[in-house]
């Protein structure tokens, strides 16, 4: 070997990370791309819309007023307040600002949270289909993910009876997702209060992943941690600014929970990142205090889009998509096209029909194979109404044709 060949051994934990299986997918769509096709993508995982001017005014002002600097490693005291606050007024439910944790967005909240928690061979409950980062969190954090099916039959949501029957001595906590990503579920308050009994009866925590709180369709977000206060003690309550304020560049994500979780996470955030970035502080403080307007103004424009993407989705041939009540996302299952061909390719699963759609009409979505349902799709109607309806014109053509 040479002097001057490294012989570089990769860690065991960072082995145990898969990359993601979307990336052939991207790197299709971007090398289209570059060679001047009109490519539709649904698979933005973001507003469309920029964010709002009242919100990017005041983290110019901080600039210029000089809050630049550190702030507690947790986030300023007044943002955590804020955030308290919001709780208190949304959901009735009571925190102090020192049980909540800012980070680099909800991602960061939740993988701090699994860091702080997990022990080598502690288990954690993971409904399929699940957002795709859960799973890696979980290894990373030296814990094992236990999957639970869940399917259209029961909207993809889990259920008590699941739940009772995957919990083992193993078990720390499950991970609930609502509204979810990828599939737009949201659990009612009766399914809720079904797996609330569970959770407190087997002893074990619920990470509650709320990012999409306020984008949800004809129906109520409900925090499992509304139903008393055993199960809120139980509860570690996700949230962030990305998705309902369009600042997903601007990495702000927060948690609320047991005081003992927020001291742990926040001495870990200490020794990793310190604070979340100031000014973008200051915008989030801005966007939790000034109002509603556009996010209320956004979902409606969502909804629309909702709408028009499932009704045209089930008028295609091979197929099917549940109605999603929150998010913006549609889940279409295309169980009905698998073993059909178009070309040289045959569909086998979502992996195939993705690569076949980007190759015959340059469009581009998620496989559900990603998110561990094999056979379905992720849409985003974050997207124009115009990109929405070309590309399910193209869809459309493509399924017609599949033989």
């Amino acid at each position: 070997m040479s002097k001057n060949t490294l012989n570089i051994s990769i860690s065991r934990k960072a082995s145990k990370i898969e990359p993601s299986i979307t990336m052939a997918i991207t790197a299709m769509a971007n090398q289209m791309k570059k060679e001047g096709k009109h490519v539709i993508g649904f698979s933005a995982g973001e507003p469309d819309y920029d964010t709002p001017d009242h919100i990017k005014a005041r983290a110019i002002q901080a600039i210029t007023d000089g809050h630049t600097r550190y702030t507690a490693a947790s986030g300023m005291p007044e943002l955590r307040q804020a955030i308290a606050d919001k709780i208190k007024s949304d959901y009735q439910l009571d925190y102090t600002a020192d049980q909540i944790v800012v980070s680099c967005g909800a991602k960061h909240s939740i993988h701090n949270l699994l860091v702080a928690l997990l022990n080598p061979g502690d288990e954690v409950i993971i409904p399929t289909p699940y957002w795709v980062s859960y799973p890696h969190q979980v290894r990373l954090a030296d814990g094992e993910p236990i999957f639970v099916p869940t399917d259209e039959a029961t909207g993809f949501k889990l259920t008590a009876e699941q739940l009772d029957e995957a919990i083992t001595e193993q078990t720390k906590m499950v991970i609930l997702t609502t509204p979810s990503n990828p599939t737009g579920a949201v659990y009612t308050q009766n399914e809720l209060e079904k797996l609330r009994q569970v959770i407190i009866d087997r002893d074990i925590l619920v990470l509650s992943d709320e990012i999409y709180e306020k984008l949800t369709y004809g129906v109520e977000h409900r925090s499992i941690a509304q139903l008393g206060p055993e199960i809120q003690a139980r509860t570690i309550l996700v949230n962030g600014l990305s998705k309902a304020y369009a600042m997903t560049g601007w990495r702000i994500g927060y948690f609320a929970a047991d005081l003992a979780i927020a001291k742990a996470v926040n001495k870990i955030q200490s020794h990793t990142t310190s604070n979340p970035n100031t000014p973008a502080q200051w915008a989030s403080l801005e966007a939790l205090t000034a109002g509603d307007d556009e996010v209320d103004a956004m979902c409606q424009e969502f909804d629309k889009r909702r709408r028009v993407m499932v009704d045209r989705l089930n008028k295609m041939t091979g197929i099917e998509c549940l109605e999603p009540l929150g998010a913006f996302y549609a889940f279409p299952n295309m169980s009905g096209c698998i073993g059909k061909k178009v070309g040289s390719i045959t569909i086998t699963d979502s992996m195939t029909f993705c690569e076949a759609l980007l190759k015959e009409v340059q469009v581009a979505c998620v496989p559900g194979a990603g998110f561990g349902a094999p056979y379905n799709l992720r849409l985003s109607y974050a997207t124009s109404m115009a990109n929405i309806q070309e590309g399910l014109d193209r869809i459309e053509a493509f399924t017609a044709q599949l033989k």
